[in-house]
């Protein structure tokens, strides 16, 4: 049995390319920095002592800022090259957030928010542009998983980290990400070659749509709507979740960035193996819808009555972490498979903007509802949500 196991895992992980591997280490130490944007909610509730509808406010701006960032992100990364993006994007992220843990004016930070935003975010596309270009057919959406594999990695790294620095001084999370975004932007220069391999080594995995735009591709378009609903729900673990834990839950900052961190080691241990395993079992389609349900699923566990704050806060990451497991490795691939070389960036771009939406919806469509209507109702309305998003990946993919 243990044989089979670590057969399983070594196969999951074969006929990766190199530069896929180094686009993994980067992601990893990329996201083992992330900290202020987690934990920025409590930063303003508990710091600032500010209400719940700022810390949405300043989340949304954020969100605001990466649709900037996203939408003009594509024209650079097919026009200069991804690789160019990526280190612009972290050394200048890094400079950013260090002049930010300076800021204590809520007007000012909510304007370098949105600049931050732009900068940072877009970061993404280049990124899983690279992926793309550095990948065959074949192993695509297991190249990806490795991608999100070291990404949330890093995550439960910088998650866990992140609590412990919070309840030190909340100040350590912006000088600590700054300078991981720097030496992000070194990494790439060192281990990423500068010349362009997509010619070379990228087939398509389906033929391309006649569109050269992704906007111009009306399934796309209608997936990207739908992909943008369930991206909203999923970042609210992220954004509001940690917040309920602690107003509602008594639940300490400690704790938390455990909570958040779990999601990213759960990923890091099972997700390649399980992609692995479904990959050409069942569609694309058929997998992402499940894993919108178990997102639903997972809110549904923070309505339940008489749980223990702590099973509950467990039971919600877990189902929404399995909801991200079965979702966001074959959104990445339904929406690659759909582009060429020439115009991988803007495709990359138009997933990253989706995602960038939801992050303006959510936050501050749920901040909205809980000073109106309180967490219960919040939650109770996601999962709603969630299932009416279910049919609609159904109805389209018919």
């Amino acid at each position: 049995m243990l044989l089979r196991i670590t057969h399983t895992y070594r196969s999951s992980f074969s006929d990766l390319s190199r530069e896929t591997w180094l686009l993994s280490l980067v992601m990893l130490v990329n996201r083992a920095g992330t900290m202020v944007v987690p934990f920025m909610s409590m930063y303003i509730t508990q710091r600032m002592h500010r209400s719940i509808a700022d810390a949405g406010l300043i989340i949304t701006l954020f969100g605001a800022g990466a649709v900037l960032g996203s939408s003009v992100s594509g024209y650079f990364i097919d026009r200069i090259s991804f690789r160019a993006v990526q280190i612009f994007s972290s050394i200048t992220g890094g400079i950013l957030f260090l002049l930010m843990g300076q800021i204590n004016n809520f007007t000012l930070l909510c304007v370098m928010m949105v600049i931050l935003a732009f900068v940072a975010e877009a970061f993404r596309p280049a990124n899983a542009a690279a992926v793309s270009a550095y990948a065959t057919p074949q192993n695509l959406t297991r190249s990806y998983s490795l991608n999100r594999l070291a990404m949330n990695l890093g995550w439960a790294l910088g998650s866990s980290l992140g609590g412990i620095l919070a309840a030190v001084n909340y100040q350590l999370l912006f000088w600590t990400e700054g300078l991981v975004y720097i030496l992000v932007g070194i990494l790439i220069v060192v281990l990423l070659p500068p010349a362009k391999p997509a010619a070379k080594v990228v087939k398509t995995a389906q033929p391309v749509t006649e569109a050269a735009s992704p906007w111009k591709d009306k399934f796309l378009l209608r997936f990207l709507i739908l992909v943008a609903l369930y991206c909203t729900f999923f970042h609210l673990l992220f954004r509001l979740v940690p917040v309920y834990w602690k107003e509602e839950l008594h639940i300490d900052e400690r704790i938390i960035g455990m909570l958040l961190g779990l999601n990213g080691i759960i990923i890091a241990l099972f997700e390649m193996v399980l992609v692995k395993y479904w990959e050409g079992r069942k569609s694309n389609m058929y997998y992402i819808i499940s894993g919108v349900v178990a997102t639903a699923l997972g809110y549904l566990l923070l309505v339940m009555p008489g749980m223990h704050p702590m099973l509950m806060a467990v039971g919600a990451v877990l189902f929404i972490t399995m909801g991200e497991m079965l979702a966001l490795p074959f959104i990445n691939t339904v929406i690659m498979s759909r582009a060429n070389e020439h115009n991988r960036g803007k495709y990359a771009a138009a997933f990253a903007l989706a995602f960038s939406v939801a992050q303006i919806v959510g936050p501050a469509g749920g901040a909205l509802i809980t000073e109106t209507f309180g967490y219960t109702i919040l939650w109770g309305m996601l999962v709603l949500l969630c299932v009416g998003c279910a049919v609609g990946f159904k109805a389209i993919s018919r």
